[in-house]
């Protein structure tokens, strides 16, 4: 079944109104007359409707789901990620966003390759969140992750003594292994399970020893992981704990 993201307001018409850039999405995937298509919101509301070609329109054939409760009954899971060059960071928002990531931070660090500038951020983020909506499409995502504009990464420390963060470090002493550490958390805690991925060229010794401040470090095994793919690494091991504690029904 196709999918187009549409806003919310949209859902609740009989008769759906698309703005530009969900007509256009609508006229690429050449629905055939009566075809049915899910609109969604990316914010939890979903609606199917069915397309008459007579009149170019999509009617509503079923009544609006709403599945933003649902988001509340599980902890928010954030990535932490120094950005990795041209297609690998593209390739981590959209993988990122089919593992359920509730928010996503791109961070600058002393070692990040990529640098960019403060005035180019909003566009790169804007282009990001683009990514991350495709992403959330093919997936049967119903909500689509929060995409930050690049902080430095003194500003990301900020961030991550908000949440239970988890840091893929090396340290003198061997670290728990990720899946270990993991399975301490709790369901109740109103914090946001966190993972932190450095950059290519590893943390400064400065940099781990601020962050293992506020973060707790893990290994990810015996292989060097490239970045991009630690960061799924991460984010698999905690959907995955976080699902089995769910099923459980621990707190």
């Amino acid at each position: 079944m196709h999918r187009i993201l549409v806003d919310s307001a949209s859902l609740g018409r009989d008769v759906a109104e698309l703005d530009k850039s969900s007509a256009r999405h609508l006229h690429v995937i050449r629905p055939k007359d009566f075809e049915v298509i899910e609109l969604f919101d990316g914010h939890g509301l979903k609606r199917i409707y069915r397309y008459e070609a007579i009149g170019d329109r999509l009617v509503a054939a079923g009544e609006l789901e709403d599945f933003r409760a649902e988001r509340t009954k599980r902890r928010a899971v954030h990535l932490f990620a120094c950005v990795t060059k041209g297609s690998r960071w593209d390739w981590t928002i959209e993988k990122a966003t089919e593992l359920g990531a509730t928010k996503i931070i791109p961070v600058i660090s002393e070692r990040t390759i990529v640098r960019l500038p403060k005035d180019e951020r909003k566009a790169k983020r804007e282009r990001w969140l683009r990514i991350a909506e495709d992403a959330s499409r093919q997936s049967s995502a119903l909500f689509i992750p929060e995409i930050c504009e690049a902080v430095d990464f003194k500003e990301a420390l900020e961030m991550v003594s908000k949440t239970e963060c988890f840091a893929g470090a090396l340290t003198d002493e061997p670290s728990e292994p990720l899946a270990s550490a993991l399975e301490g958390i709790t369901l109740d805690d109103t914090r946001p399970i966190a993972a932190f991925i450095g950059p290519e060229g590893d943390f400064t010794a400065q940099e781990l020893e601020e962050l293992l401040k506020r973060a707790k470090a893990t290994n990810f095994g015996k292989l060097v992981l490239r970045a991009e793919t630690a960061a799924i690494f991460a984010l698999s091991a905690i959907t995955a704990i976080l699902d089995k504690k769910i099923s459980k029904g621990e707190r």
